[in-house]
């Protein structure tokens, strides 16, 4: 984890927490899930270790990138791309009530639907797509956002 160095903590799950970091190199922001191992039953510390092998695998667009992951005493940290613009529930609330422009939404949607074609075609369910796994990238495409799809 010298690589990195933590600019704060963005969020906190029952076995982990997620960080805001940057590379000491390159100085490019990324976002490092660290998994506390030592309390996880066997058979989710196998999972975990399963969905680091399928993160690497997926190229694509529309899905978050992964970096890398490394284990050092009992937890397991996962190096992912930092989607600045949040998830689509924040930007949903953020819309209090006002509809989205229907090209926004098709554009969105076939973002959506891309990056669950490419895991599909590996043969990979998701099994948890909803607004909060659907995360936003700024300034990628002509109305400012790419979509990308969260894997964990």
């Amino acid at each position: 984890m010298d690589k990195y160095e933590i600019i704060k903590k963005i969020g906190q799950g029952s076995f982990g927490r997620i960080f805001l970091a940057k590379g000491k190199v390159d100085n490019e922001q990324r976002v490092i899930k660290e998994i506390n191992l030592t309390k996880m039953p066997v058979k989710e510390k196998e999972a975990c270790q399963k969905e680091v092998i399928l993160l690497a695998k997926m190229k694509h667009a529309n899905i978050v990138t992964f970096y890398a992951s490394l284990q050092e005493k009992n937890k397991l940290y996962i190096v992912m791309e930092y989607c600045d613009g949040g998830d689509l529930m924040k930007r949903i609330n953020m819309q209090h009530g006002v509809l989205f422009d229907e090209d926004q939404i098709l554009s969105w949607f076939v973002q959506i639907s891309l990056g669950l074609k490419h895991i599909h075609d590996k043969k990979i369910l998701h099994r948890d797509v909803k607004a909060q796994v659907i995360k936003l990238a700024l300034g990628r495409d002509k109305d400012g956002t790419r979509i990308h799809l969260l894997l964990l």
